[in-house]
């Protein structure tokens, strides 16, 4: 990865050779800066956004209106981001991001479907933050009064396991307790140790997880989130344009949050 400021242009050039016919290039200049190391951001360079195929929308007729304004053009009829624009959001993103845990603040992941799940849950355990990776459960946050008791049972199921506290209970019944561990394990673990309401919401696509975001704005809990050309970028407050199938296009985005979100300390706000 490059250090590169926010000035990014992206021109997209035809050429036409009389031997070889036309040919289309993706033309990128990015302008360099040496920033302030403690404030920097470093972001993906163009060149491996299209590596990743973070440029690639959807077919021209599942768009949404609203996201004209991310795209650059389209081939094949398929649309194509404008990657200056998905830089300059990103960015943005990741400054608040910043800021929200430099206050202390505390981000849930959601990112449920194939392509997604590992690399939210990687990113969860990378940065100590929850994450929800496996089905999103109705009233996770709207209900969050009644899904904490849930978890603190879990705690405490996880705990007696490890110290010995389900001897006292008949084989039967301790590998009954074992496999509903093992399930709410799979079901909630991932936030089993959040003991309040998150600050963010961070969910890796708009349209396969909108209960999460449903609920998000229900509680008005900000969201950042991975959009696509097909998705609603007004239903998040920090909409990144990009491809939100690709597993490659998405963790492209995710590295990215990580390697600026990780060395981030609560202390550092009065710095």
């Amino acid at each position: 990865m490059e250090r590169i400021s926010a000035s990014i242009f992206l021109l997209y050039r035809s050429e036409r050779n009389s031997l070889r016919g036309q040919n289309e290039k993706l033309i990128f200049m990015t302008e360099k800066s040496i920033a302030d190391p403690n404030t920097e951001i470093v972001l993906p360079s163009p060149q491996e956004l299209i590596e990743a195929g973070v440029h690639f929308g959807h077919k021209t007729s599942k768009w949404h209106p609203k996201m004209e304004k991310f795209i650059f053009t389209s081939k094949n009829d398929v649309h194509i981001f404008d990657l200056e624009k998905t830089l300059k959001n990103l960015q943005a993103a990741i400054i608040f991001l910043k800021s929200v845990l430099s206050r202390g603040g505390e981000i849930l992941f959601v990112g449920t479907k194939p392509a997604s799940k590992g690399l939210v849950k990687e990113a969860g355990e990378a940065l100590n933050q929850p994450y929800v990776s496996e089905r999103w459960l109705g009233g996770t946050l709207t209900n969050f009064k009644t899904i904490s008791k849930r978890l603190e049972y879990l705690r405490n199921l996880q705990e007696q396991q490890k110290t010995g506290g389900l001897d006292k209970y008949t084989k039967k019944e301790k590998l009954k307790l074992g496999k509903l561990a093992e399930k709410m394990e799979k079901q909630l673990g991932g936030i089993k140790n959040m003991r309040r309401l998150p600050d963010i919401v961070f969910v890796s696509d708009v349209k396969e997880d909108s209960l999460a975001i449903k609920e998000a704005k229900r509680m008005r809990i900000p969201v950042v989130a991975i959009c696509d050309t097909n998705a609603d970028p007004s239903l998040v407050d920090y909409p990144i344009p990009a491809n939100d199938d690709a597993s490659s296009s998405i963790k492209a985005i995710i590295d990215s949050l990580v390697l600026n979100l990780k060395n981030v300390k609560p202390e550092s706000i009065n710095k």
